[in-house]
Order: structure tokens, then C-alpha cells, then sequence
């Protein structure tokens, strides 16, 4: 019987150690992409706790093709003619602030970790996911982007992360009709807020807005209204082991769902979206971060 491996890149902290943790729980084995040795650690240490677990990690830098191309020749070393049943493209930053007091290489950071990494690693896991077509049988292996309902909502002071999210939501919507003759299942999965450390480092990184910084000569307002809006969504988000669960049950579906909304806030917005004029769903957006209206 052939054995279910899936890789997972972000698996240091929030959703993609969740999903770790959740695979292994049914018995899948798991290559967990990690930043840090530290980080590898911690995922052990975690994973210990749960019975029958197989766990390896590596290092995983989706900014570096050199790293990419190590860790999937790690996984193949693994996995071997069983491939890969999943590959979860999870790793992710948000780069936040005003578009014109953000430089090139806020943008290119922005789009090497959340774009062209999750290009580049799902380039080099195919023939993996394709062993496991012959391995599981079609339909069976999974390719997973984890975008945002930010992939589906632009919001503004988050061009760069809101971009990204688009992006890499249109990539899996292409690819899931590019691989369907070769039986891999492909799925976006759009979080709302989820209880993890990007909304403490988005909040870091809005804090460099500073009193004195000349952003805040005309995005004050929206600067503020940015934190205390990261500030209300991680004070209402579900825990990302809630979150792990939906992405599970997408990954052993007898199909692969087109998108998955997780989180009731990502649902009523993508609802509202689709039902409310633009000028109206503009102006209940433009209240939240504290925009006066025209």
C-alpha cells in the first residue's frame, strides 16, 4: 500500500505547523519546510506528543531556488515511488503601508516569498505529485495554495500583500485546469483571520509608520486605522488548528474543492463581495480602516 507523504513550506509557526500536526494525526508523513533549526526543534518536540508520528523536517527557504531544489530532493530521497500525496504552498509575509512610500524591493519581497516561491516549489514538487498519481491513483495527490480572502478583497495600506494574494489565487484557479489531465487536484484555500504571528508582524511592521514619518502627512488616518483593525482581527480570529482541520478535509476529500473560505468573516465578505454594488462594499471597507467618505 502506498505510503502518504506531503510537504509543507511555512510549517515553522501558525497554519503550516497546524497542518503538520493535523496530517500526522491521520497518518500521513510529513516534510515540514522550516527557516531555522530551532524551528525544526520545536516541530519535533510537537509532533512527539502524537502517536505513530513521522516527521522529518528541512530547510526551506522559497526565496532560494538552491534551497527549494535540496528539499525536494530530500522529499524524493523519501518518499520515493509513493511521490508526494500533497504539496501545501503556505509560506507567506504581509509587507503593509501607503504605495508610494513603499520601495521595489518591498514589492519584490513581498511577491519572491508569497508569489514566485510558491511558483518555483510547486515547479520542482510535479514529478513528485505525479509519482503519487501513480502511486494513489488519479485525483488522489493534492497541490494547496494558501491564499487570503485578501486574494479575493484589495484593502487599502496592503497593495503589496493584497496583490500577492490575487495573484496566487489566479496561479491555482490556471493550474487546477492545467493538471487536471494528469489527475492532480488543485485547491485555493482563502483564510480570513487566523489566530498566527503575521498579525503581530504586521502590526510591527505598520508601527515603523512612525509619528514623525512622512507617510503620516496624508495616511495617518488609514495608518491608524490599519493597526487597530489588525488589532480587532487577532482579537477575533480562530486558531489555526480550527483552520488546519478545513485544509485536511480538503487534502483527503474524495475531490478537490476549486476554492475553500475559512473563517466566518471570510465567508460573509466574500458574500458581501458578490452581492453589494462597488461603491457600497467600498464604502463599508473604507469605515473599517477609518477612510471618511468623498
Amino acid at each position: 500500500m502506498a505510503v502518504s507523504w506531503a510537504l509543507i513550506s511555512g510549517a515553522s509557526t501558525g497554519i503550516g505547523r497546524a497542518v503538520a500536526m493535523q496530517l500526522l494525526s491521520e497518518g500521513f508523513h510529513v516534510i515540514a519546510g522550516v527557516r531555522s533549526p530551532a524551528a525544526a526543534d520545536r516541530l519535533r518536540q510537537q509532533a512527539a506528543t502524537i502517536k505513530s508520528a513521522s516527521l522529518e523536517t528541512t530547510t526551506l527557504d522559497v526565496t532560494d531556488q538552491s534551497s527549494i531544489d535540496a528539499a525536494v530532493a530530500h522529499a524524493a530521497e523519501l518518499s520515493g515511488p509513493d511521490g508526494l500525496r500533497a504539496v501545501i504552498n503556505n509560506a507567506g509575509i504581509g509587507v503593509p503601508g501607503p504605495l508610494e512610500h513603499l520601495t521595489p524591493s518591498d514589492w519584490r519581497r513581498q511577491f519572491d516569498v508569497n508569489f514566485f516561491g510558491a511558483i518555483d516549489l510547486t515547479r520542482a514538487t510535479l514529478p513528485l505529485l505525479r509519482r503519487a498519481v501513480a502511486a494513489h491513483g488519479r485525483g488522489v495527490p493534492r497541490l494547496l495554495f494558501i491564499s487570503s480572502i485578501g486574494g479575493r478583497i484589495a484593502q487599502p495600506l496592503m497593495a503589496p500583500y493584497t496583490c500577492s494574494k490575487f495573484a496566487l489565487s489566479a496561479l491555482g484557479d490556471s493550474l487546477r485546469l492545467e493538471l487536471r489531465p494528469q489527475g492532480i487536484g488543485v485547491t485555493v484555500i482563502e483564510p480570513g483571520a487566523i489566530a498566527t504571528d503575521i498579525w503581530s508582524k504586521g502590526q510591527d511592521s505598520a508601527a515603523d509608520y512612525t509619528p514623525d514619518h512622512p507617510a503620516r502627512k496624508l495616511y495617518s488616518r488609514e495608518i491608524e486605522g490599519l493597526i487597530a483593525l489588525a488589532q480587532k482581527a487577532a482579537s477575533n480570529a480562530i486558531p489555526a488548528e480550527k483552520a488546519a482541520e478545513e485544509v485536511v478535509h480538503t487534502i483527503t476529500a474524495a475531490r478537490a474543492p476549486a476554492r475553500v473560505l475559512i473563517g466566518q468573516d471570510a465567508k460573509i465578505a466574500a458574500r458581501l463581495k458578490s452581492l453589494l454594488p462597488t461603491s457600497v462594499f467600498d464604502n463599508i471597507l473604507a469605515k473599517q480602516f477609518g477612510i471618511p467618505k468623498q
